[in-house]
């Protein structure tokens, strides 16, 4: 009965974004990217090759699953990777990614579509990052014998695997069909044990391995250390509607401080809109020259790509999100040592929880809140230390979980991986 309710939801949810396409944008790339996909996937798999098949939800999630992926791909060169998004804003920014064979969207999760793709692109291993459960993909993986990886996986105790309701049975089964776990923590491994399950490994998060790859290999931008003239910079990333209404009073009320303005969403409606709520007009970084910068103290990023390598000329962090579902990645920040600034709603982000309880980072929830807590920070120099010290050591203590995922993969599950990949 479970299965048929899952595979209505699947049809009806797909004939909402027909419905919605016209009108929304998202909705729009995510039919147009699938359009034909089988014949597209045909043409572009390579029928004497062997893969290895990532799959992430979306940008989050395929920055998370990047140290695997590019852990693999060293380890095991004779394999091909095929990378497959659910949403267009990770298909969209990384559909060119070098180190993947196949990048492409994740076709809807129906019976007929997940059995193609697995008879197309045969993969030999599977990885799922962080929370994606696909019931059809799923079954045909276990079906065929296919081993099964979640990466990065965190779990609470008010997800439905852990409800009693009649449900609840046909969820766990789902889990069943994974052959290992790869957790961020021992109580996410807790709640896996409750339901009988202890196939885990608890590894960590690999988005801190991320962050400091990123942190290593960072290029210098001279505009942006240029623009910052040695006057402390507050960095603020992904930034949404409800964020810059904190936001610019603060930077209207600093005249002795430079900001930079990275929004979530970087279409001209959303920058002007931004433009229209400062009082200083700010310089719009893909417009930045030597000869300008010096004129203007704010600056709006209207570009995707370029957030992670600014965070090494910054001084604070605010981070977005936090009005909303939930905060952004809050790690590329602190791996920089900038103490980090964000809304409410955090509980949900194990790294900021615990970053909070270390001292490292500041929830705000007003203008006012926001000012306190800044002003915490600028006005004891030995606190503003602390903090920084505390962010950044906090990333370098958490790194690792790659190395412990990859061992494990060439060592205990699949030892022939390793001749097969370098033979």
């Amino acid at each position: 009965m479970m299965t048929i309710l899952y595979n209505t939801g699947i049809f009806f949810y797909h004939l909402l974004i027909r419905i919605l396409s016209p009108l929304n944008k998202k909705a729009r790339l995510y039919l147009t990217g699938r359009k034909n996909w089988l014949s597209v996937l045909q043409a572009s798999v390579d029928a004497q090759a062997r893969y290895i098949w990532f799959h992430c939800a979306s940008l989050g999630e395929f920055e998370q699953g990047r140290p695997v992926i590019e852990a693999v791909k060293k380890e095991l060169p004779r394999y091909k990777i095929i990378l497959t998004f659910f949403s267009p804003s990770g298909y969209e920014i990384r559909k060119n990614y070098p180190l993947t064979d196949v990048v492409c969207y994740l076709p809807a999760d129906t019976r007929r579509n997940a059995a193609l793709f697995i008879e197309t692109v045969r993969p030999e291993i599977v990885f799922f990052i962080k929370y994606e459960f696909w019931y059809n993909y799923i079954s045909q993986i276990k079906k065929k014998g296919i081993p099964l990886f979640l990466v990065s996986g965190i779990f609470r105790k008010d997800q439905v695997f852990f409800s009693r309701m009649p449900w609840g049975d046909w969820f766990r089964e789902m889990l069943g069909a994974f052959s290992h776990f790869f957790l961020q923590d021992r109580e996410s491994a807790a709640l896996l044990s409750g339901i009988g399950i202890t196939k885990c490994t608890v590894s960590g998060d690999t988005r801190f391995d991320r962050v400091a790859a990123i942190a290593n290999s960072s290029q210098p931008v001279p505009i942006v250390e240029k623009f910052s003239a040695g006057k402390p910079l507050l960095i603020a990333g992904s930034t949404w509607e409800p964020d810059e209404a904190l936001l610019v009073p603060f930077i209207n009320n600093h005249p002795g401080m430079k900001f930079i303005i990275a929004p979530h969403e970087v279409n001209r409606g959303n920058i002007n809109r931004l433009v229209q709520m400062l009082k200083k007009p700010p310089i719009m970084f893909s417009q930045a020259t030597e000869n300008n910068i010096d004129n203007f103290d704010v600056m709006v990023v209207d570009s995707v790509g370029i957030l992670s390598s600014l965070y090494r000329y910054g001084k604070y962090a605010y981070i977005g999100g936090g009005f909303g579902v939930g905060i952004h990645n809050i790690l590329e920040a602190a791996t920089f040592g900038l103490p980090v600034f964000f809304g409410p709603n955090y509980s949900k982000f194990r790294e900021a929880c615990q970053l909070v309880e270390k001292g490292g980072a500041f929830p705000v929830s007003s203008a006012e809140s926001f000012e306190q807590a800044f002003r915490q920070l600028a006005e004891n120099p030995e606190f503003l230390k602390k903090a920084s010290e505390t962010a950044s050591i906090y990333v370098k203590l958490n790194q690792g979980a790659t190395g412990i995922i990859l061992n494990y993969i060439l060592s205990e599950f699949h030892p022939v991986l390793n001749s097969v990949g370098k033979s």
